[in-house]
């Protein structure tokens, strides 16, 4: 079990770049989910990755992940759930000057297991356009905020607080 020196045992965590069109939704997925009030989650805007995103989950119990995918393999404003346990295999980075995402997350389970969430679920959309300067989305895109804002709820309450309710009936 991690120990949490946070406020809240969940992070939804929100990753993107307000002005490169549809990257930026995660950061309006996490700012939804934000205007909730949830108690016992705490919501996070990030312009970063690889092993930045580090000292934004350590401390959380759970955390979510929310960001743009460029994959192809679904059409845009598709909204796909995944563990870290097959992350690898449906994200593709093409960063050559830091770690992708699911290695920075190895890493920290590598260096600090202690205060790594012990459950990380990404939220992923699957984007038109993140090579643009615009501060609005694509349509389609757009209409994937609620969405991909249901699907964080959903696994806040069916993996994480379920979680929760199950350990203390034991």
């Amino acid at each position: 079990m991690t120990l949490t020196n946070r406020d809240s045992s969940i992070a939804v965590v929100g990753l993107g770049s307000p002005i490169m069109c549809d990257d930026a939704v995660g950061l309006r997925v996490s700012q939804a989910v934000a205007a909730m009030g949830l108690d016992d989650v705490e919501c996070h805007e990030e312009a970063v990755g690889g092993l930045d995103i580090l000292p934004v989950i350590h401390g959380y119990r759970y955390a979510v992940i929310v960001d743009a995918i460029q994959t192809g393999n679904y059409g845009p404003g598709s909204v796909v759930i995944f563990d870290e346990s097959y992350f690898d295999d449906l994200i593709n980075e093409a960063s050559s000057h830091d770690v992708n995402l699911p290695t920075a997350v190895k890493i920290g389970r590598q260096m600090d297991p202690d205060i790594m969430p012990d459950k990380i679920m990404f939220v992923a959309i699957e984007v038109e356009d993140i090579k643009t300067m615009s501060e609005t989305m694509t349509p389609a895109v757009e209409a994937a905020v609620e969405s991909a804002t249901e699907a964080v709820l959903h696994i806040i309450d069916t993996y994480f607080k379920a979680r929760e309710r199950k350990s203390r009936t034991f």
